[in-house]
């Protein structure tokens, strides 16, 4: 997977690019559950290709068969049944005002959504527009509602979603991005379910025999050391860096350029002991405070009793997307706070310094 928004922007551009009909969606307003959020798009073609979701299908069914003939018999396709995309102005349309269409399309009890059909967006604007969040930048779409005009800006990470009389705005950014320290085992895990996350990938590991038996696709694998992978790496608001090696050595100095970015998650696999430790190594030997030891996350991972390794990404992989979305996650499913509860004595006891989750 990627970056969901772009792929459906990338597979719109194409079809607009090659002579193809075919519209843009977006989720303008919700009532009540919904199964998609404010800003979600789906593009489908007049041919009934879709990309992206607005609901969980039936809302998707339902605008293939309103707006192409994928789903009509030849016969009517020879009367002229008129299931075609229509030229003009954007279209507003709402789904399940009634319970009887909250149920036939799949909607929760009270749910209620709006879309805004946009027809045969310009495929330039959308060429543009790829371009730009291929090159990292957050961009703003303005479309007047009059006649489906297009305009890109610049925008800022709070931007959101906002609809009136006159015009439809929506956000976009370019994808994540997550640098992972070390090739080992669990980085494959990790790696895999980051990149089925809608994240693009890059794997630091300086060790031959450890990148030699990696074995993710898509995920971009450097040898170089990880402190220079971090600087040239550059993290921003949409970037983490998380160091799975156990080494200090190639950690701690990834660690130490990832503090001095905007990365949104910082944080280092590691016992508690561990983490201890690390904490009290940039003390003494790099001059840190505690302010800035803050943003350093260890042992990472939500407590689910992980062990394998495995389980121990989807534990990690559900803080990173937590922190993303700006869900503060409860104190007692942090990983050291269930462990000093379950097991209080062992909070300073004398295990290893390289533990499991």
């Amino acid at each position: 997977m990627e970056n969901l928004d772009l792929f459906v922007l990338r597979t719109l551009r194409d079809w607009r690019l090659a002579g193809q009909r075919a519209m843009l969606v977006t989720v303008v307003r919700t009532w009540g559950s919904s199964p998609r959020p404010v800003g979600s798009i789906m593009a489908l073609s007049d041919t009934g290709q879709v990309v992206g979701s607005v609901s969980g299908g039936c809302i998707e069914d339902d605008l293939i068969h309103r707006y192409t003939r994928a789903y009509q018999s030849q016969a009517a396709v020879r009367d002229g049944e008129p299931h075609a995309i229509p030229a003009g102005p954007p279209q507003q349309v709402k789904y399940g005002i009634s319970a009887d269409e909250a149920h036939r399309f799949g909607l929760p009890c009270g749910g209620t959504l709006e879309l805004l059909l946009e027809f045969d967006p310009d495929g330039a604007v959308l060429q543009a527009m790829v371009e730009r969040l291929e090159a990292g930048e957050m961009l703003r779409r303005t479309v007047r509602l009059a006649d489906g005009h297009a305009q890109l800006q610049a925008a800022q990470a709070g931007d959101g979603l906002q609809l009136d009389a006159q015009q439809l705005s929506n956000t976009f950014g370019p994808e994540f991005r997550m640098l992972l320290i070390g090739a080992g085992q669990l980085t494959e895990y990790l790696a895999t379910m980051a990149l089925f996350s809608g994240f693009s990938v890059t794997v630091c590991d300086p060790r031959e025999e450890y990148r030699g038996a990696w074995s993710v696709p898509r995920a971009v694998v450097l040898s170089d050391m990880p402190d220079d992978v971090v600087k040239a790496f550059r993290p921003d608001r949409r970037s983490c860096v998380v160091a799975l090696t156990h080494d200090p050595k190639l950690d701690d100095l990834a660690l130490l350029e990832a503090l001095e970015t905007e990365a949104f998650y910082i944080g280092a696999i590691g016992s508690r002991r561990n983490n201890e430790a690390r904490h009290e190594r940039m003390k003494v030997h790099f001059d840190l405070s505690d302010e800035t030891l803050a943003r350093l996350r260890g042992p990472i991972g939500i407590y689910i009793g992980s062990k394998t390794p495995p389980e121990i990404a989807v534990s990690v992989m559900a803080e990173i997307l937590a922190v993303k979305n700006g869900v503060p996650l409860p104190r007692d499913m942090a990983v050291a706070q269930a462990k000093d509860r379950l097991d209080p004595a062992s909070a300073g006891g004398t295990g290893p310094v390289c533990g499991v989750l």
